[in-house]
Order: structure tokens, then sequence, then C-alpha cells
């Protein structure tokens, strides 16, 4: 797949389709909140599982109930259609760890 920076305009129109997803410091990202921790810690475990698959990953942060991603194509200095292929696995998933 291709790595070429996406433009602003772009990652606007991707966003249309990741609606809870935001540009915050050059990366795309999202939080979740989840039931209890324990929903949580699987669900970083099911996206590190993506991450792998993809040879693609993210910052991925673990609180008590909420799972957050940032992710970028630091390799190419921007946002990719990389980030927006993982970023809508994670959407496919999340819900089935009942996330929100």
């Amino acid at each position: 797949m291709a790595k070429n920076v996406l433009t602003s305009q772009e990652i606007e129109d991707r966003l249309a389709a990741l609606p809870e997803w935001s540009v915050e410091d050059g990366k795309i990202a999202r939080s979740y909140r989840l039931a209890d921790h324990f929903a949580a810690a699987a669900m970083v475990l099911h996206v590190a599982r993506i991450q792998e698959e993809l040879n693609h990953h993210s910052d991925l942060t673990l609180g008590y109930n909420t799972v957050d991603l940032a992710v970028n194509s630091h390799d190419v200095g921007g946002i990719t259609d990389r980030d927006f292929d993982l970023a809508a696995r994670v959407e496919e998933i999340a819900p089935t760890h009942g996330a929100s």
C-alpha cells in the first residue's frame, strides 16, 4: 500500500466515515469508554493483534475503563491511508467489547 501523506481535505473526507475520530497533534485519534478495566484490557489486546496483522502501530493507552488511540505514519511524516485502515478495523471490533 502506498504511504503518501494525505492532504487536509482528504483527511477531513476520510474522517466523515469515522465520526468519533479527530485530528490531534498530527495524528488521528479516538477515545473509547468501556464497562470496566477488564473490558478495556481485552480491547487493547485485540487492537494489538490487529496492529501486528497490519504491521502498523498506534499510540495505545489503557486507562481504568478507557482505551485511547492516536496514529499517524511517522515514517513518512503524516497521516496516510494506512492510519485510516487501522482506525476502521478498530471501529469494527470496538462494539464487540462494549466500547462507546
